[in-house]
């Protein structure tokens, strides 16, 4: 025993040494400051954080200094996940230090603080100090869900229960205040602190949601983008990304109408469709070299939409299946040459979708408008009409070796059809999202199900937060479905 206590202190003595000095020097601060260590020994106990007035209270303006040895650029603080107005950054020769001035105002409850440097590439932590009173743990966790919300409303109660929360951010708006990276992270933060998971859609630029067609120096901003994104400290939590929406749609194509977004142009952005196995100019790859633990998922395809078509086409020959069916059938094919060549987890996660309703063709079919998700419903030629389009979009997932069996997230429904253009505030029947509920529940290859959208003014007509019009009743039903499982 005397020889094995002897090893083990042999082997871990450096740390045991600088874990005795940090606590002496911990200990030793004046009051009003805390010295962390984060990183390797010979960084000694840096960052120093000092605050005023020492104990602040809710609604106290805030002065917090931090100092560190090295002069750090792009650095960032935040509270509670919010960025704080840096103030001043002054140069201490004589003691060697830089030092940065903060200030806040104190929120309400426990504060978390974090300081973080090379924020130009991806934010990494640096050091963190809590403030206020500790929150008291949780009696127990929250409970799974598969629903969700694109732009939840901050102020909504889930009920005791771990949902899905859609955000969006823009690659060419990275420093945007609404829709960059800054913005972006404290809403996660916000979603996190409630317990839910983040899938997060990354879109190139308004209107334009992924790269034009060829734009290699696009794609190369875009990866940029996703790589910042993997690698900031403070979306370690995000659940999954998902790349653009509706590439089929011209809508998303605005920036280059003439150079759409094609089947074999996403599977280049996503895998590398058309260059080499070995080749790590593409999504999957950029994202797992930045952080091994990210998902990355295949954004969702528009139904009932012809602005484009696929070369391979689909046993129901209609534009969207067809895009949607070549658009796999590429990704299946690079993903197996990846795998032959021995690269490591070579395809997507899985495939956020977009499933929208469709309760007149319930209705003039013969059924009850709110019925129309339980009912197979098939247009002139023959594609799924309504919430079972989900299973168009499954079996042709489930067609192809690399991506059978692939977990799905319902990342946009309501009752809104693009062909038809009826915003949910004046058609919704009562019911309806109960029956896609149900089907939801049945399907284990579903892993979210999420209503577009929840709080956005801009998007009024579709706002369960709202409520108006019809859309009372779907608010209340997600209200009363929250507390079923699964």
């Amino acid at each position: 025993m005397k020889r094995a206590g002897m090893a083990w202190l042999r082997r871990y003595r450096g740390w045991a040494i600088a874990g005795l000095i940090g606590l002496w020097i911990a200990l030793a601060a004046p009051p009003g400051e805390v010295a962390l260590r984060l990183g390797p020994d010979t960084e000694g106990p840096w960052p120093r954080f000092r605050i005023e007035p020492p104990s602040p209270r809710p609604g106290d303006e805030v002065t917090l200094e931090v100092r560190d040895r090295v002069p750090w650029a792009h650095i960032l603080l935040t509270v509670n996940g919010a960025p704080a107005a840096l103030q001043r950054i002054e140069d201490q020769p004589e003691l060697g230090t830089w030092r940065w001035v903060w200030r806040f105002r104190m929120p309400d409850g426990p504060v978390q603080v974090a300081f973080y440097r090379d924020c130009h590439l991806g934010c990494q932590l640096r050091g963190r100090m809590a403030l206020g009173e500790a929150e008291p743990a949780p009696s127990s966790s929250p409970l799974p869900t598969k629903l969700g919300l694109v732009f939840p409303h901050p102020d909504r109660d889930w009920k005791g229960r771990s949902g899905w929360a859609v955000e969006l951010t823009y690659a060419q708006l990275g420093e945007d205040r609404d829709w960059g990276i800054d913005a972006l992270a404290a809403r996660v933060a916000r979603h996190e602190a409630k317990g839910l998971r983040v899938l997060v859609r990354v879109d190139y630029d308004r209107g334009q949601t992924l790269p034009p067609a060829g734009d290699m120096e696009g794609l190369l901003r875009y990866l940029g983008y996703l790589e910042r994104l993997a690698r900031d400290d403070r979306l370690q939590g995000v659940y999954a990304y998902f790349l653009g929406s509706g590439p089929n749609d011209a809508s998303s194509n605005r920036m280059a109408p003439d150079r759409p977004i094609t089947p074999a142009w996403y599977a280049r952005i996503l895998i590398g469709y058309g260059e080499s196995p070995l080749r790590v100019d593409h999504a999957v790859a950029v994202i797992r070299m930045a952080n091994p633990r990210a998902r990355v998922l295949v954004g969702p395809v528009r139904p009932w939409v012809r602005d484009q078509d696929g070369e391979r086409r689909y046993r129901v020959d209609v534009p969207w299946l067809n895009y949607f069916h070549t658009l796999v059938a590429y990704i299946d094919e690079s993903a197996r040459s990846k795998g032959a060549m021995g690269v490591w987890k070579p395809g997507p996660d899985g495939f956020a979708l977009h499933v929208p309703g469709r309760p007149e063709a319930a209705r003039a079919a013969g059924y009850p408008e709110a019925e129309e998700p339980l009912r197979d419903l098939r247009g002139p030629e023959g594609a799924r009409m309504g919430f079972r389009a989900l299973y168009d979009w499954l079996e042709i997932i489930n067609a192809y070796p690399s991506t059978r069996g692939r977990p799905v997230y319902i990342t946009s429904s309501n009752t809104y059809a693009p062909d038809e253009k009826i915003p949910p505030a004046h058609n919704y029947p009562p019911g309806w999202l109960t029956a896609a509920w149900s089907v939801v529940a049945q399907e284990p290859q579903v892993e979210a199900f999420c209503w577009f959208l929840d709080a956005d003014p801009q998007w009024e007509d579709f706002s369960l937060w709202w409520g108006k019009g019809r859309l009372r009743d779907a608010a209340a039903e997600f209200e009363a479905l929250l507390t079923r499982a699964p």
